[in-house]
């Protein structure tokens, strides 16, 4: 009897760890500036993709998904987005659905390919930290919200619970 508990409190042990690492690990699609498209902001808000990457939290292996027309997506230096302009950026893409992953911590800048749109607003400073436990960005009592902050805590939750779940059934299956 005494095997058999030690067993079970040993194997309940590793998958409660394994849960609780998995957990640590998981990654957010965000959708740029939330529901919209990669383009031109408003005149009134030419800050706009800078204030919506400020509201969120980017980590190493969360991915950024452009959607846009006629138009082209680049990573570039700090001193080529001061100057809205790169002739040899660090990644390149125009397919008019672009997926990013980040796969460092750090500072990324990005600006659209298309002559005048940098200038116009279109582009973004997005700063990558490595893991869950830093801090996330002020939360304002803002009401705009990105999508992939409510899919990752939804994520989260069925992920905690369907752990939980198999956890207590693999624990009472032992005894």
């Amino acid at each position: 009897m005494e095997v058999t508990l030690l067993v079970s409190f040993k194997l309940l042990l590793f998958f409660s760890l394994f849960s609780i690492s998995s957990l640590l690990t998981l990654s957010t699609d965000f959708a740029v500036g939330g529901d919209g498209d990669w383009a031109i902001p408003s005149s009134k808000d030419p800050d706009f993709y800078n204030k919506w990457a400020a509201k969120n939290r980017f980590k190493v292996d969360d991915t950024i998904n452009f959607k846009y027309n006629k138009d082209s997506v680049l990573v570039v230096t700090e001193s080529e987005y001061d100057k809205c302009r790169s002739m040899h950026p660090i990644f390149f893409s125009n397919n008019g659905k672009t997926e990013f992953k980040f796969e460092r911590a750090g500072l990324f800048y990005f600006i659209s390919g298309v002559n005048g749109h940098c200038e116009r607003g279109e582009r973004m400073i997005i700063k990558v930290i490595t893991g869950p436990n830093a801090s996330p960005p002020d939360q304002r009592n803002d009401t705009d919200s990105s999508d992939s902050v409510i899919n990752d805590l939804h994520s989260t939750s069925l992920t905690i619970f369907l752990l939980t779940v198999g956890n207590l059934a693999l624990a009472l299956g032992f005894n």
